[in-house]
Formats: C-alpha cells, sequence, structure tokens
C-alpha cells in the first residue's frame, strides 16, 4: 500500500489569517502573554540548562522528566505520568469547560556519542558521553513555557478548552510519540503544536523521511584466531557480510533511499574470534511502503551473510516512523505569529561567541544577523532531510510546528556546535522565540473555531482512502533499553 500523502485541492489561504489578525481581542492579550514569557524567560533558561547538563539518552531521561513535570504540576496541570508503557512519558493536561483540545509536544532527549562544552571552540567535557546536539533540552522547556502560558491566559480571560502538554521521550531512534499515538493518546485532540531548534527561524510546510531502524545481532563460536581458527565462527565476519551486501544494494534502491549503520559491536581482542557483534540499521525513504520493502530486503542480506558465515543472526526492530503529512493552513498562522514575535537579537557578548564558532562552520554559512529574520514560508511537500517521530502525530491528528534561530546560522544538527550554542543564552532566546510563537498560535486555535476546521479539514483531505494507522513498530513493547550497550 502507498501511503505518500495527497495535496489537498483546497488549502486554507490568507482569508483566514485576514479574519484572525483583524479579530479585535487579542492584539493586547499577545503582547502580555509575550510579557508573560518574558518575565520568565530567564527561569525557563535555567530549566533548559540544568536539561542540557543532564544529557540524559532516550527512555533514560528520568530527571529531566521529572524536572518538567513539576514546572507544570506546580503551574496547576494534572499529570498522568508513565504513560503508553514508558516510564518517562507523561501528559499533562489543564481544561475549563468544554472547547478544543490543543496539544503541544515536548522532548528532551540527548544524542550519545557526541560531547562538547559551553564554548565556542571544540572542546569536550570530561566523562561526559552524550549530549543536546539537537536541542531537545530547548524544545521540552519551550513547549513547558509556551503551555504554561497559554494556561494562565485561559485562565485570566475565562476562555474554555483543555491545553495539554505531551512529555515525549527518545525521539532520537526511540520513537517514543510512535507508542503514544498507538496507546490511543492524541484521539481526542484537536490540533498539535510543535517546534524545534534550529538555524534559522521558519514555520514551512515541508514532510520528512519515513525510517525503520533494527540491531542485527550475530552469534558465533569463540576460538583462538591464531592456534585453532577452524574451530571459530566469527560473528563480526557476519556482521561485514552483511554490510558489504547492502552496500551493494544501494545501487538498487530508490534515489530517495538513504541507509545508515554503525557497528555497536565487533568483539574485544583480535585474537579471539568473536561470538558476538552487532550493527545497528537505520532505512530511511519519503514513503513509508518503500521503507518497509527495503527494509525487508536489508533482512534478506542479513540473513544470507549468517548462512554464509555459518553463524546464527537474530534482529530486533527498534523504531519506524511516517512521514510528516503538513498542514499549511496551521503553518500559515504559526508563520503569522512568529513574523510578530520576531527572530533572536544578539547581544555583543552572544556576537563574539558567534564569530568565534562560525570560523568552524562552511564559508557559505549565512551571516550571524540572519538568526534576528524570520524566513519567508516555503510550501515544498517533497521530503526533506531526516525523520522525525512527530510524523506519526501528524498523520493521527492535524499537526503543525516551526523552528527557531537557537544555533548559530549554518550550524548543522547533530554537531558539536550545536551542543555549544544550545548550552549558552543564544539557544535559551531562540527557545523564549519558540515559546512565544506556540502559546499565540494556541491562543488563535481557542478563540478562532474556523482556524481549527480548516486545519482538520485539510487533515482529512490529505489522508489516503480508508485510512487506518498502522505502526512500523508493530506490536512490540517500548525499546526501553535500546540505548544501553549491547551484550
Amino acid at each position: 500500500m502507498n501511503i505518500m500523502f495527497p495535496r489537498p485541492h483546497a488549502l486554507a489561504g490568507g482569508f483566514l489569517l485576514t479574519l484572525i489578525c483583524l479579530s479585535g481581542y487579542a492584539q493586547d492579550d499577545k503582547d502580555r502573554v509575550a510579557q508573560a514569557i518574558d518575565a520568565k524567560a530567564e527561569h525557563y533558561g535555567e530549566i533548559a540548562q540544568r536539561i542540557w547538563d543532564f544529557a540524559e539518552v532516550g527512555y533514560l531521561e528520568n530527571e529531566s522528566s521529572a524536572l518538567l513535570q513539576r514546572q507544570l504540576a506546580d503551574a496547576g496541570f494534572e499529570i498522568s505520568a508513565g504513560v503508553a508503557g514508558i516510564p518517562t512519558a507523561f501528559v499533562a493536561s489543564w481544561h475549563n469547560g468544554d472547547g478544543p483540545v490543543i496539544g503541544i509536544l515536548a522532548e528532551y532527549d540527548a544524542l550519545p556519542g557526541i560531547n562538547q562544552d559551553r564554548n565556542p571552540l571544540r572542546m569536550l567535557v570530561d566523562d561526559k558521553a552524550a549530549a543536546h546536539a539537537c536541542g531537545h533540552h530547548l524544545f521540552g522547556t519551550g513547549s513547558v513555557a509556551a503551555a504554561i502560558a497559554t494556561r494562565e491566559w485561559m485562565l485570566s480571560n475565562g476562555t474554555e478548552g483543555e491545553i495539554r502538554l505531551y512529555g515525549t521521550p527518545a525521539e532520537e531512534g526511540g520513537a517514543g510519540k510512535v507508542y503514544m499515538v498507538r496507546e490511543g493518546l492524541f484521539d481526542d485532540v484537536d490540533v498539535v503544536l510543535h517546534w524545534h531548534a534550529g538555524d534559522a527561524n521558519t514555520a514551512d510546510a515541508t514532510s520528512s523521511l519515513a525510517n525503520k531502524s533494527a540491531k542485527f545481532r550475530f552469534s558465533g563460536v569463540s576460538a583462538h584466531a591464531a592456534g585453532a581458527p577452524e574451530r571459530g565462527r566469527s560473528a563480526l565476519d557476519g556482521v561485514e557480510a552483511m554490510n558489504h551486501m547492502v552496500n551493494l544494494m544501494r545501487e538498487h534502491v530508490p534515489m530517495e533511499t538513504r541507509i545508515h549503520y554503525v557497528i555497536t559491536s565487533g568483539g574485544s581482542a583480535p585474537n579471539v574470534v568473536p561470538d558476538f557483534a552487532e550493527v545497528y540499521y537505520y532505512v530511511r525513504h519519503p514513503d513509508p511502503a518503500q521503507v518497509t520493502q527495503i527494509f525487508d530486503r536489508v533482512v534478506q542480506t542479513a540473513e544470507g551473510a549468517a548462512h554464509g558465515t555459518d553463524t546464527e543472526m537474530s534482529f530486533e526492530v527498534i523504531h519506524g516512523l511516517y512521514n510528516i503529512l503538513p498542514n499549511v493552513s496551521l503553518q500559515e498562522a504559526i508563520h503569522a505569529n512568529l513574523t510578530r514575535v520576531g527572530g533572536v537579537e544578539y547581544d555583543a557578548e552572544e556576537i563574539e561567541f558567534a564569530n568565534i564558532l562560525r570560523e568552524s562552520l562552511p564559508a557559505s554559512a549565512p551571516p550571524i544577523e540572519s538568526a534576528a529574520r524570520i524566513q519567508p514560508m516555503l510550501v515544498d511537500e517533497e521530503a526533506r532531510g531526516g525523520s522525525t517521530d512527530v510524523a506519526d502525530v501528524s498523520w493521527a491528528v492535524a499537526t503543525g510546528g516551526m523552528r527557531s534561530a537557537t544555533w548559530v546560522p549554518g550550524t548543522a544538527s547533530h554537531s558539536w556546535q550545536a551542543v555549544a550554542a544550545g548550552g549558552m543564552s543564544i539557544g535559551n532566546k531562540g527557545m523564549i522565540v519558540a515559546a512565544k510563537t506556540l502559546a499565540m498560535t494556541a491562543m488563535d486555535l481557542f478563540t478562532h473555531p474556523e482556524l481549527v476546521e480548516a486545519a482538520q479539514a485539510e487533515h482529512a483531505e490529505r489522508l489516503p482512502d480508508n485510512w487506518r494507522y498502522e505502526p512500523l513498530v508493530g506490536d512490540r513493547a517500548p525499546p526501553l533499553d535500546y540505548r544501553l550497550p549491547a551484550n
């Protein structure tokens, strides 16, 4: 079944936004909400930087999750912790009568295998095995700030509805949101908002790559590599044979395909034939159906490698994600509010930091002043870049998002430069831009039912006929140990 999204025949356009912008409520209300977030900016910056220090990887974000839950509980939210069978996942809600249910996503997992101090020059932190190279410490905290500000505005105005913050762990390869979607936690939500760290301020209507991953484990027979090699069956040979066949396969897959792997365990000593080896694979493509087909071919290479090396192979699916289903109606509303908020203005100290860090970036990197600009909204329905479990949420409910300039312009995600800027005031300022934008967009959704209706209508039109959600992870339980070392 091909489940690439269709393009709707009719999309909500500037007319809806004109109605919203001309409506008498709100401009003063939005100013007050922005001021309320600014008044707490230092506090939220401290929270984000504590999570930066924790740098907890997927499904192990115990301190990070608990810290965010405390902020929400103290602000009057009701917390449901450990949802969907995930100890670090939670849902925080506050409701006031009947009205729309607006969800905001929060992430907080770090990436393993990268390390950097709060410094514009390459500098490691001793004994630190992970870092926030994708800015999820800012993502989680900024979303919490937006939810709290929205709740305060609803309370002061008597606005009816529910604001709901989803604490979603393990975005980096663990697919936490997929299990939350599968559990039905988004079934009663009208619209979902999210954001992400970035090197520019954007609210584009774009998609992403679907993705499926697995750990392939080979078992052999250990022996002395010189004294009795004929008795050994190398599990590492199985991994290397598989990798070679997958690399040959690259010529014979659709050009949009991306396949990556790392050997997570390959033995301990050259003179011991390894009886265990493991390789961790990602398979990506714009179409989830293509991902499934290509992944099955990768499994066949693993089976062939095991036969050829006289080893045994098993594999564990770790995660599987759809492609993002964009929503132009929501993106237009988010872009309008992002434009109202404005970008990130650097002070003298931040300019000095950025200029030093920029020396490590490509010469083509945008000027640092571009962090203050809002980029024109792009509508590009071709899948771009990486993958995210936000995608599965976007197939369940109308979903819109944005990025803000938490990093020095030209910085790539998953880089030490992203860790550095995210660990200081540049990251904090970008987070506050996002918090204001999400809160203002939530205000629009609560006060303009026609915007919710337009977003839902577009979402329904994009879904294929007789659509039924089938997660790419199947019925497996959340892989709570996927970041632990291979046995």
